[in-house]
């Protein structure tokens, strides 16, 4: 198994796609996030691969995988762990929680009250967790891979704006195409393609890979080209709540992980344009509220309105 961002991504792209059949972009986009060292946020309507998705990209991961599955009682101490008194020893032993895994899948997150969600947010921040008062570092390799229901389906509790800042990029799948789907009734992809998977990369390899992306090269007008995007949502008139610099930094990030999934040692800005919907679509609140949906057609406006650097 080979160590470049590039090799490790493609081979992780190839794999996720045998179970999630028709939605390479979604994978494609999902891969770049991860080796960006940063968080997947999967929103989509049930039953259409969200859940398989995360678990194809855990298991072809390797490491460690924890699971929360987004309920309305979940409590904090239920992701992060708990201290528990031992009369024997006659002290507290820490018991960690599902956070302290390579690859932690939450399933419905926003079927979690707030309260819960919050204990996500120093550990996808920082790395870390803190509990009775006790920093706790997490795996180096630590990502999260979160699914999430249409907020107008019921007994959902939306995304706090620290919480979504916190995803790298938010992705889609849709329905599949009529051969697709035809495939997945057959038993082709899905469950039964899941049970077969073998890890292409471990996790020493996924965060070597993330410090090779840091070196790639980026020329000025391109980093302008970002900043130019940033700028221009953040003015659009109906944006309210606009882009922070984690924003930008991820967006910079997710485009050099596309440029490695393309081959190349540096990135143009078609990889910018690419990561921009992804990468700043779900930040965004709007004056008439929020939504990926809204906050795409926002991007989509920019991307239209602000020129790229031409090599």
């Amino acid at each position: 198994m080979e160590r470049a961002p590039g090799a490790l991504g493609r081979a992780l792209v190839a794999q996720v796609a045998t179970v999630v059949l028709d939605a390479e972009p979604a994978v494609r986009m999902t891969v770049a996030a991860v080796l960006a060292g940063g968080h997947v946020l999967i929103e989509d309507l049930p039953g259409v691969g969200k859940t398989s998705l995360a678990k194809a990209m855990a298991a072809s991961i390797g490491g460690s995988v924890g699971r929360v599955q987004g309920t309305p009682d979940l409590l904090p101490a239920d992701i992060t762990g708990f201290s528990v008194f031992n009369p024997a020893r006659a002290e507290w032993t820490f018991r960690p929680g599902p956070i302290f895994h390579d690859v932690v899948l939450v399933d419905e997150v926003n079927r979690a009250t707030p309260r819960a969600q919050s204990a996500l947010l120093e550990a996808m921040a920082e790395g870390q967790v803190t509990v009775d008062g006790v920093v706790r570092p997490l795996p180096d390799a630590f990502c999260v891979l979160a699914t999430q229901n249409p907020l107008s389906d019921p007994g959902t509790f939306p995304l706090s704006a620290g919480q979504r800042d916190r995803f790298a990029v938010v992705v889609s799948l849709g329905l599949p195409a009529r051969a697709a789907e035809r495939a997945v009734v057959l038993g082709q992809g899905g469950a039964a393609a899941l049970h077969q998977l073998q890890p292409v990369a471990r996790p020493d390899q996924l965060v070597g890979a993330r410090e090779e992306l840091e070196v790639l090269h980026a020329a000025d007008p391109v980093i302008d080209y970002v900043l130019d995007i940033v700028e221009g949502v953040r003015s659009h008139p109906e944006v309210h709540g606009g882009v922070s610099p984690r924003g930008s930094q991820l967006l910079f990030r997710v485009a050099r992980a596309l440029a490695s999934l393309e081959g190349r040692g540096y990135v143009v800005p078609e990889d910018v344009k690419a990561a921009a919907p992804a990468v700043l679509s779900h930040r965004l609140d709007l004056r008439s509220g929020s939504g990926v949906a809204a906050g795409r057609r926002v991007v989509d406006e920019v991307l239209a309105r602000v020129a790229a650097p031409v090599p």
